[in-house]
């Protein structure tokens, strides 16, 4: 029987996540799909002299934003992977090659060029829906007028959304207009066209020919010729759109779809010669046979199709535009306004509106809840991976993903110097439209003995660490085996996930049981969340971020522009120019905002894990860096910080004796005294790329932070750093790494 507090708990909870917009799982479905970046010459390097970013990694780094874009129109996009090498492949394919001088160049550059289009590949996941647009055309009979209206007034919603993030889709088609379960419209690959840069970082075209706009086509696809120059092709409006709209509209109204009977070319020109006719809905309903079911449309549906199919495109309305128009005036009172959801750290109220019903009998009648469902699509997700999952497995299952022998890789006709002939790349595998459902019956067959009380866990109570759960034994297990286990314990993550979201929802009121539970651990997921949270992370922090001016000149640009680059090569997603734009962005406003201190080499390794753990949100990443810095770091960053140094270097020296003594006499044999220059030989970004990003989150760990000071930071990366054998690498810039990260 379930208590009425709990069951007021359930109730309270799911009022508070449709109050924020925390869109659960419901019944939708996660889905995976793949294309390929293209890749960039290895012979060709940037203005900086470094290698050039491949093109998969700028696409990680646009991509991002995409997981910020919650509309009930749009299908969340949750994770994007680079794909991974295949290395007994490329060793076969090296050994077949060796059938020319194995002396010659050629050899190795053919070898960089497969290794390079492997390493290309990309996997997106998504919420997915199994219906679309596309069944309903399959039935072969025309949609009912009020249904269309519906429809199109759905999906000028998803799009109207989109454009406020400067965004089109660009790819709209029956197929991706997917159908939930009630039959409302959900946009999916609303991100391929922004991900890839308008098509720049790809080698197929964006869209699809029957639904593409005159003027898109009539541009026609823009390739820049120079990888080192930002040459960039004119992108797609938001009324590009609402002609893909129109002719989706016009297929649904006759129950057939158009120029199915031509060639891609002949489609294309055929779209370009409707310019020439005054009424295209009239001259398109000739060509196909449907003029009869054309004009029996009603005024409002004919008029809509009209202003979408208009050539001109200064002449088409927006998708804004015809949300407001009369045309939907029947329709448009079903729909409420879509409002943002407040974000954790901000001045708003984040459930103003939270409000508790008398009778909750019924809800505690439901025994057979799912109760997984009612999570976020970003929590099942991980807890997905942690379950096991893998999204190129899933699609090399349902063969998306085809591996060829290395036999039938190489060229059929190969010279002696080098020069080959004969097959080329498949260029149809650039692209793959198909979408894999992936399963969740291995998560719920993991979390079957998770009882729906640890989903709703009560706070009033000064509770233990652990919520609640029928597998308690199991769960008290897990707290006490290694940090790194237990991150990749799907049932204790789910129970760790479910208590800190519900800790962070209630923050700053909850703060004293945060810095209880984060004592024992944090779960990776919420991990930027909970450091924010620790750090004490209060209040408007995006309008005192917007307030610092990060555009007007100052001395440092020149430093922090030399250290990026060359600091951050570590991670994919820090690398990539998407980050290292905002760490311009965040470095310069620390300086800006703090005149009395000063820009030293390691401030943007300092910042690095608080911008990988707040990705999407700078001001978020600045507000931790900034109230970490006072507490922590604030003598030095002064302008004579000389002392401070000393200090810092006094104890690593003693740390080296106690940690590496052989190192340490080493040292004392040359001579070698540790002074304020030894900083400038290698900054803190070499100790992260040594002891490895995850490790340092691990080391930064707030119930660290808050029981130790920095120098036990120090300390335990110099014990990461011996045990992965990398003393040799020690002997040689130790001393100016690992004594940056004492500070």
């Amino acid at each position: 029987m379930i208590s009425g507090s709990w069951g007021r708990n359930i109730l309270a909870w799911k009022d508070l996540k449709k109050e924020q917009k925390m869109f659960p799982l419901k019944d939708a479905e996660m889905g995976a799909s793949t294309f390929f970046a293209s890749a960039l010459p290895h012979d060709v390097c940037g203005s900086n002299g470094l290698p050039l970013t491949p093109n998969s990694i700028k696409i990680l780094g646009r991509f991002q934003i995409l997981k910020t874009i919650f509309h009930p129109r749009l299908c969340q996009y949750v994770d994007i992977t680079r794909g991974k090498h295949d290395i007994n492949v490329l060793r076969m394919q090296l050994s077949n090659l060796l059938i020319i001088k194995a002396e010659k160049n050629e050899d190795i550059v053919l070898l960089n060029e497969d290794t390079s289009r492997l390493r290309e590949r990309l996997v997106v996941a998504a919420e997915h829906c199994e219906k679309s647009l596309e069944d309903l055309l399959r039935d072969g009979k025309p949609v009912s007028c009020s249904r269309i209206l519906c429809i199109a007034f759905e999906v000028l919603q998803g799009l109207q959304y989109m454009n406020k993030y400067g965004m089109v889709h660009r790819a709209l088609s029956p197929h991706n207009i997917l159908l939930d379960r009630k039959g409302h419209v959900k946009l999916a690959k609303f991100g391929l066209y922004h991900m890839t840069a308008h098509g720049v970082d790809v080698d197929f075209p964006i869209g699809y020919p029957s639904y593409l706009a005159p003027e898109v086509i009539a541009q026609g696809i823009v390739k820049p010729s120079d990888h080192t120059q930002c040459e960039k092709p004119l992108p797609s409006g938001p009324k590009s759109d609402v002609w893909s709209i129109g002719i989706i509209l016009f297929e649904l109204c006759v129950g057939r779809k158009l120029f199915q009977t031509l060639e891609i070319d002949q489609r294309l020109k055929q779209i370009l010669t409707l310019g020439c006719v005054d009424d295209i809905v009239t001259v398109l309903a000739e060509e196909h046979g449907c003029l009869d079911v054309i004009k029996a449309l009603p005024e409002n549906v004919m008029s809509l199709l009209k202003k979408c199919l208009t050539f001109q495109p200064s002449k088409r309305p927006t998708p804004d535009e015809l949300l407001c128009d009369s045309i939907f005036s029947e329709v448009s009172s079903f729909y409420e306004p879509f409002h943002k959801a407040a974000s954790l750290f901000s001045s708003s109220l984040r459930c103003a509106n939270l409000t508790l019903p008398e009778d909750i009998s019924q809800l505690c009648k439901d025994e057979d809840c799912d109760y997984l469902a009612e999570r976020s699509i970003e929590e099942v997700y991980h807890l997905w991976c942690l379950a096991g999952g893998d999204l190129e497995k899933e699609l090399v299952n349902k063969e998306i993903i085809r591996s060829k022998p290395p036999i039938c890789t190489l060229p059929n006709f190969l010279l002696e110097d080098g020069e080959s002939f004969g097959q080329g790349r498949d260029r149809s595998s650039l692209l793959d439209d198909t979408t894999v459902t992936l399963s969740l019956y291995q998560l719920r067959n993991r979390l079957k003995d998770v009882g729906g009380e640890a989903f709703y866990p009560l706070l009033e109570d000064d509770q233990s660490n652990l919520p609640h759960s029928n597998s308690n034994n199991e769960l008290s297990a897990a707290a006490n085996l290694p940090l790194i286990i237990r991150e990749r314990d799907t049932e204790y993550q789910l129970n760790r996930i479910i208590l800190f979201d519900r800790l962070l929802k209630a923050y700053p009121y909850k703060k004293n049981q945060i810095w209880k539970e984060a004592r024992v651990d944090i779960p990776p997921l919420l991990r930027g969340l909970t450091w924010a949270a620790l750090l004490g992370v209060e209040g408007a922090i995006q309008a005192r971020y917007d307030a610092v001016d990060k555009d007007t000149p100052i001395p440092t640009d020149r430093q922090i522009e030399v250290d990026i680059p060359r600091c951050h090569q570590y991670d994919e997603l820090l690398s990539s120019p998407e980050g290292h734009a905002k760490f311009r962005r965040v470095l310069k406003a620390w300086v800006v905002s703090h005149p009395d201190l000063v820009y030293w080499q390691g401030l943007d390794s300092l910042c690095a894990p608080f911008l990988y753990l707040n990705f999407n949100s700078e001001a978020l990443a600045y507000a931790c860096m900034s109230a970490f810095i006072p507490k922590y770091l604030y003598n030095f960053f002064l302008k004579d910080n000389s002392h401070v140094i000393q200090e810092y270097l006094t104890v690593f020296s003693q740390m080296i004796a106690f940690h590496d003594p052989e190192l340490s006499n080493h040292l004392n044999e040359i001579g070698f005294i540790p002074d304020k220059s030894t900083l400038n030989v290698v900054s803190v970004s070499q100790s992260i790329s040594s002891a490895g990003l995850l490790r340092v989150l691990h080391i930064g760990n707030m119930h660290s932070l808050q029981s130790k000071p920095m120098r036990a930071m120090a300390q335990e990366v110099l014990c990461l750093a011996s045990q992965q054998s990398i003393r040799i690498h020690l002997k040689v810039i130790c001393l100016g790494t690992l004594s940056s990260w004492m500070i």
